[in-house]
């Protein structure tokens, strides 16, 4: 059942809208300048070095060729569909108008995602003597690239 609002909190609300202020162009620009828009191919590109940091590193620690591989392998399946979405969502197609950019950013996530359940399916093909901890170290860190790029957006802004 819906709560009914008291007079005090409808002018409450009504309050805080008031003080919304639209920017001044010269707002707006100075905030753009302030906040340049982060690059999907940067963060793909990071990816791509922590990936390629796992599979150095799981050879460092275990001396095995096919841990390395296995570790790239996983961190593969986390670049090589990510790569494939920045694609997609930055093609002119996804540029047309609002709907279409929210359509294509849905198909070409669906399309990552089977992408990378398709490649751990192969992956016991793919990968001679594959070790499966190498694998989803390579592939769990590899996908954490987001959750710092989040944390440290101003590392992977380009410079204005």
């Amino acid at each position: 059942m819906a709560r009914m609002q008291t007079d005090a909190q409808i002018d409450e609300q009504n309050e805080t809208q008031d003080d919304f202020q639209p920017m001044t162009a010269e707002q707006a620009q100075a905030w753009r300048k302030d906040n340049p828009p982060l690059s999907v191919w940067r963060v793909v590109g990071f990816q791509v070095l922590v990936g390629l940091g796992v599979a150095l590193a799981t050879y460092g620690i275990t001396g095995r060729a096919s841990t390395a591989v296995s570790a790239a392998y996983g961190a593969l399946a986390v670049v090589l569909p990510a790569a494939l979405f920045a694609r997609g969502v930055t093609s002119k197609v996804a540029s047309l108008n609002a709907g279409a950019a929210v359509l294509g950013f849905f198909v070409w996530e669906m399309v990552k995602i089977a992408l990378t359940v398709a490649m751990l399916f192969a992956a016991t093909r793919v990968v001679p003597d594959l070790s499966w901890p190498a694998m989803l170290a390579g592939l769990i860190v590899t996908m954490k690239v987001y959750w710092v790029v989040l944390a440290k957006r101003h590392l992977f802004h380009p410079k204005v």
